[in-house]
C-alpha cells in the first residue's frame, strides 16, 4: 500500500537524487498516435504485433519481443528490425505520456528507461544532460554503450572521461532512435549486451560511481520476463539496502520472489497513486 508517509519518502528521494526512477513499458500506456489515435506499441505483445503488421506470430515467437525480433532478423536482416523501431519511435508523432510530464516536473538527476521511445529525451530537451544508449554486437570497442552530451540544442558524441560531473544522466539501455539509432532488440543483442553488462562493460565508469547506494523506483515494469529481470539486476548493482520499490498493482508470485531476492519492496499501487491522479493525455 502506498501510504502518505511512503509517498512523501519516495518523492523526497526523487528530488534529492537518492531515488532513481526505472521506467518500464507501462509508463507509455496512455500514449497515442497523433495521426490515427492508435496506442504506442511498448509491451512485448504490442511490439510483436506492430512489427508483424498487426498479425500474431507463431506461439513460440509471441513469447517475447526479443525472440520475434531474432526471427525477423534471421529472415530479413538486422536492418529490418532497426527500420521498424526507427519508424515506430523516430518517425511517428505521439502524444505525451502523463508519467513523462510528471518526470519532467521533478527533473531527477538520474533516470533509467528501458523503453526505446524518445519521450524521456524530450522531457530534458531544455536541460543540458548526459545520455547513455545501450548497443550490442559492435566491433572495435570493448564497451556496450554510446555516450552523448546534450548542450541544450543538440547531442555530441563523447568519451566516458568527457562526461561533465553534476549533469543529469539519462540511461536508455535498450536504445533509442535519437541522436542516432542504437537498439537492443533481438535475442542476439540481449545475449551480447547482458553478458557485457554482467562484466561491467555496458555501464560507464562515472555511472558506476553515481549509482552507488541508490534506491530505485520501478514504474510501469512487470517482472515476469527473464530478459528484463536480468537487465534490472545488473543495472541496479550496488544499490542501497533495501534497494527500493516496485509499483505493481497485482503482482504475481514470480514477481514477489524476484523482488524479494533483490531486496525491492512491492507496493501494490499504480503510478497514478504516486502522482495523485494522472492528468489527461496531452493532445498533439
Amino acid at each position: 500500500m502506498l501510504t502518505p508517509a511512503l509517498r512523501t519518502e519516495i518523492l523526497a528521494g526523487l528530488m534529492d537524487g537518492s531515488v532513481v526512477p526505472y521506467l518500464g513499458a507501462g509508463v507509455l500506456a496512455d500514449v497515442r498516435s497523433c495521426a490515427d489515435g492508435r496506442p504506442m506499441p511498448a509491451t512485448s505483445d504490442e511490439l510483436i504485433l506492430a512489427m508483424n503488421g498487426g498479425k500474431p506470430m507463431a506461439p513460440k515467437l509471441m513469447y517475447e519481443f526479443s525472440r520475434a525480433a531474432m526471427n525477423v532478423e534471421l529472415k530479413r536482416g538486422r536492418g529490418a528490425v532497426t527500420r521498424f523501431l526507427d519508424a515506430t519511435y523516430g518517425a511517428t508523432d505521439w502524444t505525451r505520456s502523463a508519467v513523462h510530464d510528471w518526470i519532467k516536473s521533478l527533473r531527477p538527476a538520474y533516470v533509467i528507461d528501458i523503453n526505446r521511445d524518445t519521450q524521456l529525451l524530450d522531457s530534458y530537451a531544455d536541460t543540458p544532460h548526459v545520455l547513455v544508449l545501450g548497443c550490442a554486437r559492435i566491433g572495435g570497442t570493448e564497451f556496450r554503450f554510446k555516450l552523448y552530451a546534450y548542450d541544450g540544442s543538440g547531442y555530441t558524441a563523447i568519451a566516458p572521461e568527457q562526461a561533465a560531473p553534476g549533469m543529469p544522466v539519462l540511461f536508455k539501455p535498450m536504445g533509442s532512435p535519437k541522436p542516432e539509432p542504437s537498439y537492443i532488440a533481438s535475442d542476439a543483442d540481449y545475449v551480447d549486451f547482458i553478458t557485457e553488462l554482467m562484466g561491467g562493460f555496458a555501464v560507464p565508469a562515472f555511472v558506476k560511481s553515481l549509482r552507488r547506494d541508490k534506491r530505485y523506483l520501478l514504474l510501469g515494469l512487470r517482472l515476469n520476463r527473464d530478459t528484463e529481470r536480468m537487465v534490472l539486476a545488473d543495472m541496479i548493482y550496488g544499490a542501497a539496502s533495501p534497494a527500493g520499490w516496485a509499483l505493481i498493482e497485482q503482482p504475481t508470485e514470480k514477481e514477489r520472489r524476484f523482488c524479494d531476492k533483490l531486496d525491492i519492496d512491492i507496493v501494490e499501487a499504480g503510478v497514478e497513486a504516486l502522482m495523485h491522479g494522472v492528468p489527461e493525455t496531452a493532445a498533439c
